[in-house]
Parts: structure tokens; C-alpha cells; sequence
């Protein structure tokens, strides 16, 4: 019943800046961490941030952080993706992923996932 739409992907030039959103619905979906992976083809999906049911702890990929800042909406069951400075390596399916734990590395399936937003990168 757990329903993730991402939003916000695109083309933007190298250097830019795009923010990702993505929204919830379904039956306790508040009380879940959310957060984001990518994915390139051929490639295995790369973990990039995950935030806590609250809103307030957050959790990173060392290759992102700095660059790439993850927010919750706590009313609206919305996460958010800030991603600055991007470059074509950053080109992927973006993908929101909801589970019990913010620690999304682990290598259990998460609970729920999106479908994606593409995000292309040009130099």
C-alpha cells in the first residue's frame, strides 16, 4: 500500500544544481526512515542519503557529503535531495527508498521503493 513518487529530475548543465523530491503515502508511512539511492546502468544501486522518521538524524555516503544535502517534511511525508555542484558522473535514476532503519547500507531489501527520476548532467 506504500506509495514513493519521485519528482523534480531533469537535465542540467555541470555545475548546477537540482533539488529531487520525493512523496509518500500509505499507512504509517511517517513513522519510516526514508532516502535516496541512484542508480547508472550496469552498475549496482549506490546508497547517497537516508533521514530518520523525525526529521532530524541523517545519514551519508562519504561521496556525496558536502555536496548533496537530504530533508524531511515531517507534515507532509515529503524528502527532499539538494544536490549542488553536479558533475556527468552524477548522472542516474534517482530513486527514494523507504525502511525501519535510516542505516540503508545494510544489505537487507529496503521496505519500499519509487519508481525514479532521471537526472542527466551535461558538460
Amino acid at each position: 500500500q506504500v506509495r514513493l513518487v519521485e519528482s523534480g529530475g531533469g537535465l542540467v548543465q555541470a555545475g548546477g544544481s537540482l533539488r529531487l523530491s520525493c512523496a509518500a503515502s500509505g499507512r504509517f508511512v511517517h513513522t519510516y526512515a526514508m532516502g535516496w539511492f541512484r542508480q547508472q546502468p550496469g552498475k549496482e544501486r549506490e546508497f547517497l542519503a537516508a533521514v530518520g522518521w523525525r526529521g532530524t538524524d541523517t545519514y551519508y555516503a562519504d561521496s556525496v557529503r558536502g555536496r548533496f544535502t537530504i530533508a524531511r517534511d515531517t507534515a507532509n511525508n515529503t524528502i527532499f535531495l539538494q544536490m549542488n555542484n553536479l558533475n556527468p558522473e552524477d548522472t542516474a535514476l534517482y530513486l527514494c527508498a523507504l525502511d525501519n532503519t535510516i542505516l540503508m547500507t545494510r544489505p537487507t531489501p529496503r521496505r519500499a521503493w519509487g519508481q525514479g527520476t532521471q537526472v542527466t548532467v551535461f558538460s
